[in-house]
């Protein structure tokens, strides 16, 4: 399984220690308010946990855990396919982001994705990704944008409103 390592950050394959972290990053009011869904039971959080650990076994790749250089846990970063019942299907791979707000300001989730799409690019050599955004997550907008996404629909997931957005590889 893939490691990466950015100058602050080592994005490790999540695993099922990553359990009560993720079950705090999911039921942190600032944060679900942030991506407007959420927040998660310990059971919901337990079976995407799982999700994400197949995605390892079946792609040999998936969300990452972004561990900084204190060891602590500061949220995740990742490349998957959900298989979302989502219309127009993405037809490509989809990445994301979810950063717990201890963490908020200081550049990480730019320099994790960064990695990731540097990774994607050149040894994965993944043409395409997409991602969804709630259009009230101006943070997360931003970012895309910085990591070279583009809207290129607007629709609902779960009836709530969604931007689909896409990055074609730099490579």
């Amino acid at each position: 399984m893939t490691i990466l390592t950015t100058e602050r950050l080592t994005l490790r394959p999540v695993a099922v220690g990553d359990f009560d972290a993720l079950c705090r990053l999911w039921s942190d009011p600032v944060f679900v308010g942030d991506i407007g869904f959420g927040p998660f039971t310990p059971e919901t959080v337990w079976l995407r946990l799982l999700r994400d650990v197949g995605h390892w076994q079946v792609f040999g790749h998936g969300n990452w855990a972004l561990v900084d250089g204190d060891g602590a846990f500061a949220g995740t970063v990742g490349l998957f396919d959900y298989r979302r019942d989502i219309d127009p299907a993405f037809g490509a791979m989809e990445t994301g982001w979810s950063l717990a707000p201890a963490f908020y300001g200081r550049g990480l989730a730019f320099e994790a994705m960064t990695a990731l799409l540097h990774h994607a690019d050149t040894a994965l050599n993944i043409p395409r990704t997409v991602c969804i955004i709630s259009p009230a997550n101006v943070r997360s907008l931003k970012l895309a944008a910085r990591l070279g996404y583009a809207v290129y629909h607007d629709g609902l997931f779960r009836n709530e409103p969604i931007r689909f957005l896409e990055r074609r590889s730099r490579s």
